[in-house]
């Protein structure tokens, strides 16, 4: 089994191999750091933008810091690993202090640029860093919180952005946030068990504690509680902004792209999820008109 799943790692030149050390794939995930600003109506306005776009930039600059730590730390196991050995470090391309070196002008230049903004994005960006490193060096090893700490990581960036533009979060918004991230940080460990299959509890070991029937059911609460809460809000704000009905209308697509991910993730194609996103085109579509619609409400 071994054999069948590690792969030789692709060979590529230091320049490239820093730059995929840093992970450029994962910097999608921080644009949440714009939904709180969005939701808010205030995302046209210059300044708040503005304030936004630094954020965001923070934002990459110290989760790729994180994903140079933890790379170095899983360095071992990652080569034993049949897609993550041909993570730079684990293949050799970046040695490792070079990716120390890496992580620690990231990370200390994300704070730099988060305190462009101001203090208090400064401090989210900064436990971020904290949280993550701590996830990296023992707590992903506990189960439970190493899927809260997951979680947790979706949503300091959507209170990042709320910080970093100042204006005020919703508790319909801490609670669509909280159950969006448990969903798809459950849907992410069921994914990568399945695709593991026995080497799951040798390659990460709170797979080995976590049945594929705990994971559906953590994505089935979730993910039920996260269309609920989404479906009451929805309703909520069309009562209160003069019966508009776009926001109810955004249940649909909405609906439709949470069911089409779930199907991937059933399917064992949620491993990494804005591969996910990034290729699937059904997801593609419903996002777009989601996010035309609440436009429509919001700005109209």
């Amino acid at each position: 089994m071994a054999e069948q799943l590690t792969k030789t790692p692709e060979k590529t030149s230091l320049p490239v191999g820093m730059l995929k050390a840093c992970r450029p794939k994962q910097w999608p995930k921080n644009v949440l750091v714009f939904v709180a600003p969005a939701a808010a109506g205030v995302i046209t306005e210059p300044y708040r933008l503005k304030l936004t776009v630094i954020g965001f930039i923070a934002f990459c600059m110290v989760s790729s810091a994180t994903y140079l730590l933890n790379d170095i730390l899983d360095v071992e196991s990652d080569r034993q690993h049949p897609t993550k050995c041909n993570r730079p470090i684990a293949a050799g391309v970046v040695p490792i202090p070079l990716g120390i070196a890496m992580a620690v002008v990231l990370f200390v230049g994300g704070l730099g640029v988060a305190w462009l903004d101001n203090p208090q994005i400064t401090m989210v960006v900064a436990f971020y860093a904290v949280l993550t490193t701590s996830y990296s060096l023992f707590l992903k090893t506990i189960p439970i919180l190493d899927l809260v700490i997951l979680s947790a990581g979706f949503i300091l960036r959507l209170l990042g952005g709320a910080f970093a533009a100042e204006v005020d979060v919703s508790d319909w918004f801490l609670i669509i946030s909280l159950f969006g991230s448990l969903f798809i940080a459950s849907a992410k460990r069921f994914a990568e068990k399945r695709e593991l299959g026995d080497r799951a509890a040798e390659l990460r070991p709170t797979l080995g504690a976590y049945s594929l029937e705990y994971l559906g059911f953590l994505r089935a609460v979730s993910v039920s509680a996260l269309v609920i809460s989404y479906c009451l809000w929805a309703v909520e704000h069309a009562s209160l902004n003069d019966a508009s009905p776009w926001a109810q209308i955004s249940i649909i697509p909405f609906l439709i792209a949470v069911l089409q991910y779930a199907l991937l993730v059933d399917q064992g194609k949620g491993s990494a999820p804005e591969d996910v996103i990034l290729h699937d085109r059904l997801m593609q579509v419903m996002g777009a008109i989601w996010v035309v619609l609440l436009a429509i409400g919001i700005y109209r």
